[in-house]
């Protein structure tokens, strides 16, 4: 038999497991910080057909999702998790209490050129608040403040979400007479931090055709900086030359007014004018969170908010608004520039219990009482010295590990071992789950992120 060399495709993640128990902490996290938020789980299909796929997103997209046949049947794996939302909610209309509000944690696929940090399955975290024909402007505020909070509980500090809003960027296009260009224009904007502003101006005096005076005026523009206060000061002078203009000043001093009250520092949030997605379908509100000391890397976390996404499926008007991390990504990134705690109990059990004698017994008489205990206990039954009993265990990396041999059974009891200090104690069942008991709160509370 000819043996195929095992290897993962280019693009794809696999974890070896006590980095696999890092990013299922980080997971855990995102979850239980949306449920404290009143978010329900969904999980929707992860193949669909193409046409409900791609009602919305065609050109690019579709040059790069999977796409393929089954019998007579086009399908499409999704390629982000809002437009299946979109479906959902559209199809589900007469069944949902609105506001809406769904948190979904899973797989999306694209199939474009793998790069460092760029995968093409990909663990991506949505939260998204879906209105039946209007939604308050709070909930753009609430949804970064939310980040905000999950962020800080991973462990990470050195961070700002950037907040901009399409309407201001829109009503200010219109005012040069380019309302025409405003979607390419927003388009080359948002490529201003990975390209720099020559390249900007080259492409927006270039492949959108905008006047030369006009790319200053916009570079001027999306140029303003300072503090929140600031930043709307400057933008007040615009104010009244445009109706969307002032509606989207508007919003985003809410916004940021709201971001203070959800107890968001200032130091925590920018409004910068340079942030406008590149997705077509975000019409006002927008994000994206960077890495202080990384902001090579780019967004880690993006979204906006939108009102018509759900309009190729229904006549209902649904807005909504949502944000997303790109989940393997941001781990990649995080154990790249070696942020990963290495506190965070990895162990798969709590506890490894040594038979060390030919009747095991007791041995799953005491693993036994620490899962009731919900202490994770595993069983090592191979018939191996011991030395290379405690060589696994020490592979493992568990905390503990309870010997139990011809004294200890005799006196009913168990030497418990401590693999972090190496002090052995012989006592009871019953005071061997608490001891370790107490040791597990101890550590219970290690943030995967160190900074």
């Amino acid at each position: 038999m000819e043996r195929v060399k095992p290897h993962t495709l280019s693009g794809f993640m696999e974890l070896l497991p006590k980095k696999q128990v890092l990013m299922d902490k980080i997971t855990a996290t995102a979850e239980r910080v949306y449920s404290l938020y009143g978010f329900t789980r969904l999980d929707t299909p992860l193949i669909e057909s193409s046409e409900v796929l791609l009602a919305k997103g065609g050109g690019e997209t579709e040059k790069q999702i999977y796409r393929f046949t089954k019998g007579d049947t086009d399908l499409s794996l999704r390629f982000d998790l809002t437009v299946p939302l979109a479906k959902y909610v559209a199809m589900n209309y007469s069944e949902l209490s609105f506001p809406f509000r769904r948190y979904q944690i899973g797989k999306v696929y694209r199939g474009e050129r793998a790069q460092r940090g760029r995968f093409r399955e990909f663990y991506q975290a949505d939260i998204d608040v879906i209105g039946d024909g209007a939604l308050d402007i709070m909930n753009e505020a609430e949804i970064p403040s939310i980040i905000y909070r999950l962020f800080t509980e991973l462990g990470l500090t050195r961070f700002v979400i950037r907040v901009n809003n399409r309407k201001v960027l829109t009503g200010f296009y219109d005012m040069l007479g380019l309302s025409d260009s405003a979607a390419d224009i927003m388009r080359a904007v948002d490529k201003l931090d990975k390209i720099g502003p020559g390249k900007v101006r080259a492409i927006l005096t270039g492949d959108v055709g905008v006047p030369e005076e006009r790319a200053d005026e916009i570079l001027d523009f999306i140029s303003i900086r300072g503090s929140n206060s600031q930043v709307l000061a400057a933008l007040g002078r615009y104010a009244g030359r445009n109706e969307l203009f002032d509606l989207g000043l508007s919003e985003l001093s809410a916004v940021a007014e709201y971001l203070v009250a959800f107890g968001v520092p200032e130091d925590h949030f920018a409004l910068d004018l340079t942030i406008a997605r590149g997705l077509d379908y975000y019409t006002g509100t927008v994000y994206e969170t960077t890495l202080l000391d990384h902001p090579e890397v780019g967004s880690v976390c993006s979204g906006g908010r939108y009102d018509d996404l759900a309009g190729y499926y229904t006549d209902k008007k649904l807005p909504g608004v949502g944000i997303s991390i790109g989940l393997t990504r941001l781990f990649f990134i995080l154990d790249d520039v070696g942020l990963l705690s290495d506190r965070v109990p990895t162990a798969p059990a709590d506890v490894l219990v040594l038979p060390m004698t030919e009747d095991r017994s007791a041995a799953v008489g005491l693993a036994t009482a620490l899962r009731a205990a919900g202490i994770r206990a595993q069983i090592y039954a191979e018939p191996k010295k011991f030395k290379a009993k405690m060589s696994y265990a020490n592979r493992l990396g568990v905390p503990f590990a309870a010997l139990l041999g011809e004294d200890e059974i005799a006196s009913g009891r168990v030497s418990l071992k401590d693999m972090r200090t190496g002090q052995q104690t012989l006592m009871t069942a019953e005071e061997a789950v608490e001891a370790v008991r107490g040791a597990l709160w101890s550590s219970a509370g290690e943030r995967p992120v160190r900074e």
